[in-house]
C-alpha cells in the first residue's frame, strides 16, 4: 500500500537536492543512514550527510537534478534522479541516470541506494582514462578510494 508520508520524505529530499539545500537532504536521513553508491561505496550516518554536503557545494551552480517516478510503501520506496553538472576534477559536463531505492525507519531514509552504470559515468567524468579503464575494478577502487579522499578533506575543512 502506497505510504504519502514516506513518498513525500523522497520528494522532500530531492527538491532539497534541488535548491541545494543539503541540510534539508540530511534531515531526510535516519541518524543511521547507510548510503550506497558505485562511487562512494557504503558511507554510514555523518559521512553519507557530508557527501551531500560536499557534492552541493562542488555542484555549484552547473548542478541541476530532475526526479520522476517516486513510489513507497511503508518499509520500501523507490525513484528515478538525473544528475547534471560538470565534474569538479575535469570540468567536464556529467548526465548520470540513477536508480535509488529506500528503506524507512522511523519516518525517515535509513537506507539509500543508487544505482547507476559506472562506466557510462566515467566516460563522460574522466573521459579518456574513464572510457578505457572504467569497467575495471582496479579503476573503479581507484576512483572510490579518491573519492573517499577527498570526502574526508572536505570533513577536515569543515571542522
Amino acid at each position: 500500500m502506497e505510504s504519502q508520508h514516506n513518498r513525500a520524505v523522497i520528494e522532500r529530499f530531492y527538491t532539497a537536492f534541488q535548491h541545494l539545500d543539503a541540510d534539508t537532504m540530511a534531515d531526510c536521513y535516519h541518524t543511521d543512514i547507510q548510503f550506497h553508491d558505485p562511487v562512494f561505496k557504503t558511507l554510514h550516518g555523518k559521512d553519507a550527510f557530508d557527501m551531500w554536503r560536499m557534492l552541493v557545494a562542488r555542484g555549484g551552480a552547473t548542478l541541476k537534478i530532475a526526479f520522476s517516478d517516486i513510489h513507497a510503501d511503508e518499509q520500501k520506496g523507490e525513484a528515478k534522479w538525473e544528475a547534471t553538472y560538470l565534474f569538479s576534477k575535469t570540468n567536464r559536463k556529467v548526465h548520470n541516470k540513477i536508480k535509488a531505492s529506500f528503506l524507512f525507519r522511523d519516518g525517515k531514509i535509513i537506507q539509500h541506494h543508487d544505482h547507476f552504470d559506472f562506466w557510462k559515468w566515467s566516460k563522460m567524468a574522466l573521459g579518456t582514462p574513464g572510457f578505457l579503464f572504467g569497467w575495471t575494478k582496479v579503476f573503479q577502487k581507484k576512483v572510490s578510494v579518491e573519492s573517499l579522499r577527498a570526502l574526508k578533506k572536505f570533513q577536515e575543512k569543515k571542522l
